[in-house]
């Protein structure tokens, strides 16, 4: 099949495709720029070979005769000749041929007159085989014009090239300057080339991307490759561009840019040039696991802020991010540390955050950054994702999966993940720990969507520490799933309704511990508090308040006066029940 070419066609399949998959890497002369010359439209030109392949980058033009011509090439010409001196004999002919276009040119262009009447069939094979355009000119035309202005358009691509390199190079450099953060140097990457671009660790797990210029970032189709284990198993596509970050022998990661316009630089170029800053900023902070806090950083400011369209766009950023949604069930957690850990703070944190790590691995995965809105300095939050049978990722464990515990008397189940936090922390804890010190788990209820993820880490979050539902080791577990009610209403405590309720149900007993004199002991609150724990075993209870059975009696005989109450009421208890959950985390 031919193609004529005439002044409003165009022998690209760019105006169908404007990044063909065979695209060049940078903004150079394309055969099918050259054809769009004035210059060769002047000889009548019609493409006969090879016309799905006219973005083929010119790198030279070369006047061809003879059959010893091959050996003067070295690949990417645009290659005219008339045939001038090439054998009659057919044999002689193809092996002419196939030598010529086994250079690998750009293209061919063949001038028809006195000498050929119309194109070999050995060089239109060849031409075809090799994926080569093949253009015959059916009117004379001046070599020397064409190669000429070929020159000039190759020249002054280059030149763009290198003040396009210049540009790039000096915008790295102004913001390495900077210390700029990462997620800013790739926004700037993306909008360079104006496509998407992605950086991500040496486990391939997304730490920053950006969809590039006016593009509507788009997490399910730029991520969708980080999101499948099955598809970061397969090799790069073809039009994609990969390039390593790495210095001194130590590789972090790779940069990778999708499907985008040519950059006059080479899009290959531009990421190298950044890879190389990224690599001078990984040099400079010393931080082991910067890029991981970047990534989880990001990813729950955008799931805590509802910086995103779709859940299933979350699920994608979180899946690429290192954290697998389908088919898991997944829960929000916090950890912190509680009293005196004998050391500084930061490998107080580092030691929690190892610790959990390696308690949810290697079925689990996990997500982890420090709380910053947290009134708990050093709080970390956690997004958690076990497979569906793993007794670690709730109390919808079987019985054989958790060991008991004793705690005011009641055995309770420990959860398999805070038996195994208390391990690792009995591994990773200096000797010098005081004996005090102790973590506090706190776990939300767990669920199979990302709605339910969130859901699960707002209220865990909002909640602060719930009562203590169990102890194993140092670890002081708080868990939604066994305190429906407190998980409720401290997730709730910030409504201005809640904290008014609150407020107006113990403001008597507030008053009454904050005044001084006879009769006025402090711990009214506190003693009603232990009674709610235990209303129908007041012995219990007054062990719980740490008062003799007497004296609790005459506490909890004070409260009902003060308030005009019978705490033998199951309304009256659970209306004080919720106000001091109410009011213990407004107090936290």
């Amino acid at each position: 099949m031919t193609l004529v070419l005439g002044e409003s066609q165009t022998m690209t399949k760019e105006a169908e495709d404007p990044v063909p998959e065979n695209a060049t890497d940078t903004a150079g002369l394309t055969v099918a720029a050259v054809l769009d010359l004035p210059e060769l439209r002047a000889g009548q030109p019609e493409l006969i070979a090879g016309s799905g392949h006219t973005d083929r980058a010119v790198r030279w033009a070369h006047v061809v005769a003879g059959t010893g011509a091959a050996a003067f090439l070295d690949g990417g010409e645009l290659l005219l000749t008339t045939g001038a001196g090439w054998p009659s004999d057919p044999e002689e002919l193809a092996a002419v041929t196939d030598t010529l276009t086994g250079t690998g040119p750009a293209a061919v262009i063949l001038e028809l007159g006195t000498r050929l009447e119309h194109a070999p069939d050995a060089l239109i094979a060849s031409c075809e085989a090799n994926d080569i355009p093949l253009v015959v000119l059916h009117s004379e035309v001046r070599f020397v014009q064409i190669t000429q202005r070929v020159h000039q358009r190759i020249l002054a691509a280059q030149t763009e090239a290198l003040q396009a390199r210049a540009e790039v190079h000096a915008m790295l450099t102004e913001l390495g300057l900077n210390r700029s953060p990462v997620d800013y140097v790739i926004e700037r990457l993306a909008a360079t080339l104006d496509a998407p671009v992605v950086l991500e660790d040496s486990a391939q797990r997304v730490v920053a991307w950006a969809s590039g210029g006016s593009q509507q970032p788009d997490p399910e189709h730029t991520l969708e490759r980080w999101a499948s284990a099955q598809q970061l198993a397969r090799a790069l596509p073809t039009n994609w561009v990969r390039v390593p970050v790495e210095a001194r022998g130590t590789r972090w990661g790779h940069l990778i840019a999708l499907p985008g316009s040519p950059h006059p630089a080479g899009r290959q170029t531009v990421l190298e040039l950044g890879a190389f800053a990224l690599a001078l900023g990984r040099l400079a902070d010393t931080g082991e696991d910067q890029w991981l806090q970047l990534s989880s950083k990001q990813l729950f400011g955008q799931l805590l802020g509802g910086r995103y369209r779709r859940d299933t766009d979350l699920a994608v950023q979180l899946a690429a991010g290192g954290l697998p949604i389908a088919g898991r069930r997944l829960l929000g957690a916090t950890l912190r540390g509680f009293g005196d850990f004998g050391a500084h703070e930061s490998l107080e944190r580092a030691i929690l955050e190892t610790a959990l790590r390696r308690a949810v691995a290697p079925e689990g995965s996990a997500i982890l950054t420090p709380d910053p809105d947290s009134p708990r300095e050093g709080t970390l939050l956690a997004l958690l994702s076990f497979p569906l049978n793993d007794p670690r990722s709730g109390m919808s464990a079987s019985a054989n999966s958790a060991s008991a515990a004793t705690l005011d008397g009641h055995e309770t189940r420990i959860p398999a993940l805070a038996e195994r936090l208390s391990h690792e922390l009995g591994m990773l804890l200096p000797d010098t720990t005081p004996a005090a010190w102790r973590a506090q788990l706190t776990l939300g209820i767990s669920g199979k969507r990302v709605g339910e993820l969130i859901t699960s880490l707002e209220r865990v979050r909002a909640a602060g520490s719930l009562p203590t539902a169990t102890t194993v080791g140092r670890v002081s577990v708080q868990q939604a799933e066994q305190q429906p009610l407190a998980y409720l209403v401290r997730g709730l405590s910030a409504a201005p309704a809640v904290q008014e309720f609150a407020s107006s149900t113990l403001a008597t007993l507030v008053a009454h511990d904050q005044s001084a004199g006879p009769g006025h002991s402090g711990d009214l609150l506190r003693v009603l508090e232990a009674y709610l724990a235990h209303p129908t075993n007041r012995s219990l209870a007054a062990q719980r308040a740490r008062l003799s059975r007497s004296v609790f009696y005459q506490r909890i005989a004070l409260i009902e006066d003060l308030l005009g109450v019978d705490l033998a009421s199951g309304e009256t208890i659970a209306t004080l029940t919720v106000a001091l959950l109410a009011r213990g985390s407004e107090q936290e």
